[in-house]
């Protein structure tokens, strides 16, 4: 058999006439639901929609990557050459039975390419939102009423947005020609959290825009909270993906201690080694067991310290009742992660339960983002209404 080229573009067109058509079913469903409407409300509906689907796009990410699925198809960006699995049928059978437990096999393929469809369709309705924002933008500036075409997002910020999922592309792909490099993986993950912030921004501000809204004005105390909350989240989402991406999980299968102490064998300084293949050091050597150990200890500290900011953030949305709902969001989800990060140390990794701390912590960013989206700092912390 002879060996498949890690890029292979053959299939690109038909990918991308499949994204296409994949795509129409939620642009119509959107043109249809907002039928009768002005360009702007079907440009924020198109926005909340994509946002929704990049969420999902981000859990079945994560359920590739826990499936072991990402190497699913050895080559990018479609599978053996083929825009299909069905289309490679004998070359994964091949590899199949080369190796039934690999990282190749029917299940696998098909879970890969469908990641890669669901990222297709997720690009193009990105597309459909930036030529739409432009369009609309330039419409107003031909009329004459340049407020209009700045309105509640600036054509500029779905560009951005477009440039950024072309990288996130680029990182999907390194992430199988580089065969699960750690720190490519994390930075796809990392990708992905930061495309949901993207599309949150601008959701919140159409959708408060539509309603006749303005941001409500909270207390700086809040918004300083929320920025707080925000960058740890960054840094724990960053530190949950190098545990994942390193398959340190297990590394700790204990909760409070790990490995029956409060302070394992560690190594911080193997496990800080950023640019390294998997399960492997920069000089070649295998990871040790402490390395992962460090990995895994330095994520469930940072833990204790994020859900102590989220405790006291939601305590402090207690007072702004603009931010009820997010508020309550905020509880769930901070009480869900919790719940799936204890489950995954005590009941050996569920699948389940790994989907959703992913999932969760993903949540968590974007509400953060719309809170601070939908707010602004407010001359006295009492003030909770925009002056007239």
């Amino acid at each position: 058999m002879n060996a498949q080229p890690l890029y292979d573009l053959a299939p690109v067109l038909e990918l991308m006439a499949f994204g296409l058509l994949l795509a129409l079913g939620p642009l119509c469903w959107v043109w249809w639901r907002n039928r009768g409407t002005g360009p702007s409300r079907r440009l924020q509906a198109l926005c909340v929609l994509t946002l929704f689907l990049t969420f999902d796009l981000v859990l079945f990410g994560a359920f590739t990557r826990l499936t072991d699925s990402g190497l699913g198809c050895p080559d990018w960006p479609g599978c053996y050459g083929t825009s299909s699995p069905v289309l490679a049928h004998a070359q994964i059978s091949e590899a199949q039975a080369a190796m039934p437990t690999g990282p190749v096999t029917h299940g696998k393929a098909w879970v890969e390419m469908i990641h890669r469809y669901l990222a297709t369709t997720v690009g193009v309705l990105i597309i459909a939102m930036t030529v739409m924002s432009w369009q609309q933008a330039l419409a107003a500036r031909r009329a004459g009423r340049p407020e209009e075409a700045r309105g509640a997002m600036s054509p500029w910020w779905p560009t951005f947005t477009l440039i950024w999922v072309c990288m996130q592309g680029a990182l999907g792909a390194w992430t199988v020609t580089w065969k699960l490099f750690p720190a490519i993986v994390t930075l796809h993950l990392l990708g992905g959290t930061g495309l949901l912030a993207l599309l949150a921004i601008p959701a919140s501000a159409m959708s408060l825009k539509q309603a006749g809204q303005w941001p409500a004005l909270i207390g700086k105390g809040v918004r300083a909270a929320l920025w707080v909350c925000l960058v740890l989240l960054v840094v724990q989402v960053s530190l949950g993906g190098w545990v994942s991406t390193n398959y340190a999980v297990l590394a700790c299968s204990t909760f409070p201690t790990c490995q029956g102490s409060w302070w394992p064998a560690m190594d911080f300084a193997q496990a800080l080694q950023i640019w390294r293949p998997l399960g492997l050091l920069a000089d070649g050597n295998s990871i040790s067991f402490e390395a992962l150990t460090a990995i895994h200890y330095t994520h469930r500290l940072m833990a204790y310290v994020v859900i102590l900011a989220l405790a006291g953030l939601w305590m402090a949305m207690g007072h702004a009742p603009a931010l009820s709902r997010q508020r309550r969001l905020l509880g769930f989800f901070a009480v869900l992660q919790v719940l799936t990060g204890l489950s995954n140390v005590v009941l050996d990794w569920p699948l389940v339960a790994a989907v959703l701390h992913t999932g969760g912590a993903a949540a968590l960013v974007t509400i953060v983002v719309w809170s601070l989206t939908a707010t602004r700092s407010a001359v006295s912390p009492t003030t909770t209404q925009r002056p007239a």
